[in-house]
C-alpha cells in the first residue's frame, strides 16, 4: 500500500469522526492531509521507502490564534495522539524523522516558515529565485483530504506556479550555463587532456540542462534523487533522461569526448527546438548562449528582464 492511500484511509477510519465528533467548531477552518517531505508525498515511496519515517498519520493544519486557539491545538494534539497506533499492518514509528515530525498538529504559518522560510504564500522577486524549488514542491505535494474554508488550498495553488517572469530568468540562466560547460569549456579541457575538469564540465552541463527541462515543462524541480524519475515522467523532454545519464556515468578520454560532445549538442538541440516550439526564443541557431538572452529578452517585467541574466541562478 502506497503511503498516501493508508493516510488517507487512516483519516477517514479515525481522523474524521474524530474532528466531526469533537472538534466540529473549528472544523470549517482547518486543513488535514498529507503533505510536505517524503516520497509518499510524491507517490514515489515503495517496498524499500517502508524502512523509515512510514506510518498511519496525517497533519492536521490550523490557521493562526485568533481563529484556533491554544487550548483547542493542544486537545487536538491530544486526541490526536490518543488514535490507534496501529493500522493496515503498519505501526507509529517512535523516532521523530530528520526535519522533525511529517505527521499530527501544525499551524500552517508554522508549516510555511519551516519549508519556505517564511509565513506567506506571497514572495517577493529574491525570494522566487532564492527558495529551492523542492521547498516550493513540498507545499503543493501530497493531498489535503479535506480543506474547510479554502484557504489551504489557496496558498497551494498560488505557490503552485511559478510567475512567467521568474520561469524565464531561471530558464536563461540554464541556457547560458549549458553554453559555457557544455558547448564551450568542455572541448577546451579536452584538447588539454584535463579529463576531471572536463567531466565536471559535464556534470554541470547536465544539471543545468534537467533544471531546464523542468522549466519548460513549467514543473519545479524535485529533490535530487527523485528528478530523475520525474525527469522520465515529464510531458516534453523525457527523452534527454537517458542521453543526461550517459554525459555523466562515462569517461572523457580522447576516444569517448568526441561521442560525448555529440550528445551534449543533442541535448542542446532538442532543448533548442522545444523553446522555439513554445516561442520562447527568436534566435536561430544551435548555440545556447543567443537563445539564452532571447530567452531573457521575452520577459515582459522590465526590472526582471534588466537584472543579471544569473540573478536567478
Amino acid at each position: 500500500m502506497k503511503g498516501l492511500e493508508l493516510s488517507r484511509k487512516y483519516y477517514e477510519a479515525f481522523g474524521e469522526p474524530m474532528l466531526r465528533e469533537n472538534f466540529a467548531e473549528i472544523l470549517p477552518h482547518i486543513a488535514v492531509g498529507l503533505v510536505g517531505q517524503g516520497s509518499e508525498c510524491m507517490g514515489y515511496d515503495d517496498d524499500l521507502s517502508k524502512d523509515h519515517d512510514f506510518e498511519p498519520g496525517f497533519s492536521i493544519f490550523l490557521p493562526g490564534e485568533d481563529v484556533v486557539d491554544r487550548r483547542s491545538e493542544f486537545l487536538l494534539e491530544r486526541a490526536y495522539s490518543k488514535l490507534p497506533k496501529e493500522f493496515e499492518g503498519f505501526g507509529k514509528n517512535g523516532l521523530k524523522p530528520a526535519g522533525g515530525p511529517r505527521h499530527g498538529v501544525v499551524r500552517r504559518e508554522e508549516f510555511l516558515v519551516r519549508t519556505i522560510g517564511k509565513a506567506t504564500e506571497t514572495l517577493t522577486v529574491s525570494e522566487w529565485f532564492a527558495i529551492p524549488e523542492q521547498s516550493l514542491l513540498e507545499v503543493c505535494d501530497g493531498e489535503l483530504f479535506y480543506d474547510g474554508d479554502g484557504a489551504f488550498t489557496r496558498i497551494r495553488e498560488r505557490i503552485g506556479t511559478m510567475p512567467e517572469p521568474i520561469r524565464l530568468k531561471k530558464l536563461a540562466a540554464c541556457l547560458l550555463m549549458m553554453s559555457q560547460t557544455g558547448q564551450y569549456n568542455y572541448q577546451r579541457l579536452v584538447e588539454r587532456g584535463d579529463e576531471r575538469g572536463a567531466q565536471l564540465c559535464l556534470i554541470e552541463f547536465e544539471k543545468q540542462a534537467r533544471h531546464a527541462a523542468f522549466l519548460i515543462n513549467g514543473r519545479y524541480m524535485p529533490y535530487y534523487k527523485w528528478s530523475y524519475r520525474a525527469l522520465s515522467e515529464l510531458p516534453v523532454l523525457s527523452e534527454l533522461t537517458d542521453r543526461l545519464y550517459r554525459l555523466i556515468s562515462t569517461g572523457n578520454t580522447p576516444a569517448e569526448a568526441p561521442s560525448k560532445l555529440e550528445t551534449a549538442e543533442d541535448i542542446a538541440a532538442r532543448i533548442i527546438c522545444e523553446l522555439q516550439d513554445q516561442n520562447l526564443t527568436d534566435a536561430v541557431c544551435a548555440d545556447l548562449q543567443k537563445h539564452a538572452f532571447s530567452v531573457n529578452d521575452h520577459i515582459a517585467d522590465g526590472t526582471i528582464r534588466n537584472m543579471d541574466i544569473f540573478a536567478a541562478l
